[in-house]
């Protein structure tokens, strides 16, 4: 599941850069406005992208899951001393 989630952000980021190096580089050329739209568009794909690469799966087992059973070290009592 994680190569899933991290090529869906290498694919949003990449459509990110794409954006920016072509408002910038060919479309301001002919339309300031539509750049600075693409811009605004790439603006928003990167917070996206990182919410899609941190998502839980479904099969993704967290360290913060209660349902998980591990055996969790309880509090370490001090030891007694021994009697002869």
């Amino acid at each position: 599941m994680q190569s899933r989630r991290r090529h869906w952000y290498y694919a949003l980021m990449g459509i990110c850069l794409l954006l920016i190096v072509l408002a910038w580089n060919v479309v301001r050329l002919w339309s300031v406005p539509a750049a600075v739209v693409m811009s605004l568009v790439a603006m928003v794909i990167p917070p996206v992208a990182a919410i899609v690469a941190n998502r839980r799966g479904p099969d993704d087992v967290w360290w913060d899951d209660p349902s998980v059973s591990r055996r969790v070290p309880g509090p370490r009592r001090p030891r007694q001393p021994r009697s002869h």
